[in-house]
């Protein structure tokens, strides 16, 4: 499985880094989880936002240590055909309600460009 980040997400991930420092350790263990299941477990942590061609849009919930009992929420695509994962977004949910949706248009938009 490969992981690729864009741009605003590595903005943000280096911000929340500062604040919570179990952070680095937090998204390696979820890229653990995608990498086993990348649609998510079936469960509510997971959200389909986007399904279409063969690209699926996803929020989770990212647990995060330092946070205890709180969580970040991460929202990533998913190329089955290509094994692939694109970090977009990463929030924490007490500053922001929901996902930026111009973003994943946004992303949605240039990966549709780029095939």
């Amino acid at each position: 499985m490969t992981f690729d980040e864009l741009p605003e997400f590595k903005r943000e991930f280096r911000r929340f880094a500062k604040k919570y420092k179990s952070l680095s350790g937090d998204i390696e263990q979820f890229r653990n989880v995608v990498s086993a299941a990348p649609l998510g477990n079936g469960g509510k942590h997971f959200n389909t936002l986007f399904q279409g061609g063969h690209v699926c849009v996803i929020k989770a919930r990212l647990s995060c240590r330092y946070l205890k009992g709180s969580s970040l929420r991460i929202v990533y695509a998913y190329a089955e055909g290509e094994e692939r994962v694109d970090f977009i977004e990463l929030y924490y949910k007490g500053d922001k309600e929901n996902e930026d949706k111009g973003r994943v248009d946004r992303y949605l938009k240039g990966r549709a460009a780029a095939l």
